[in-house]
């Protein structure tokens, strides 16, 4: 699924609801549901998520850990593999395996620091899924990318696709890759629209969402925006 909407709509704080940072006032009726289950203690939760976050390259960036090192730090939901971690042989086995299947191998040995930004996403992708999580939240994932490194990405995301579950967060159309079928539009903290992709990305619902005249085109499966 994706959830859509403009700055300062509560995107962030949705995900932070679901992964427990943050925590919503209690009022009489009201409840958050996660997986089925109301009530959970966050050490057992936040490992049922992977979540990718444009600020978390920045922390690999201020040491020279290597592509491995990083994917092998989502076992630990750290910055890279620190002396109290216990790298086990099934757990380097399972890191080359994402390498592997996400066919990012050649960034295995490099530093995080000679990897273009593409690559770094790319990379802690495979840090999010390293542990088989239930469900893959990608938090603005194209956001500083160029055009090519933006459908690169996109066609990345298309194969993790094909194996986990997505939640996308974005305020662009484009990022909605064809294999996401629910789309959830907010606005102002609140949820404006949830429903079928078709139904949800009109003219009518965009124009409304941003609050200024749009049109919606639709090319190969996926939607653009123009205003």
């Amino acid at each position: 699924m994706a959830i859509l909407g403009p700055n300062g709509s509560g995107k962030s704080t949705l995900i932070k609801t679901l992964t427990r940072d943050c925590y919503p006032l209690h009022r009489p009726g009201s409840s958050v549901r996660i997986f089925g289950k109301e009530r959970w203690n966050i050490f057992d939760l936040r490992p049922l998520f992977g979540i990718v976050h444009n600020d978390l390259m920045q922390s690999y960036l201020r040491y020279p850990y290597s592509g491995r090192e990083v994917i092998l730090s989502g076992f630990f939901s750290s910055v890279g593999i620190w002396p109290n971690h216990e790298v086990t042989d099934a757990m380097r086995e399972r890191a080359d395996e994402i390498l592997e299947a996400l066919e990012i191998e050649h960034l295995a040995e490099r530093t995080v620091s000679q990897m273009s930004t593409g690559e770094g996403r790319r990379l802690l992708i495979g840090r999010a899924l390293v542990h088989r999580p239930k469900a893959l939240i990608l938090d603005e994932p194209t956001a500083s990318l160029d055009i090519r490194a933006c459908k690169e990405l996109i066609e990345f995301m298309r194969r993790v696709a094909a194996e986990t579950t997505i939640i996308l967060v974005t305020h662009h159309l484009a990022d909605i890759i064809p294999e996401i079928r629910r789309v959830v539009l907010l606005r102002r903290g609140r949820v404006f629209l949830d429903g079928r992709k078709e139904d949800v990305l009109s003219n009518e619902a965009m124009a409304a969402l941003f609050e200024m005249p749009v049109e919606i085109v639709q090319r190969h499966g996926y939607y653009h925006l123009i205003s």
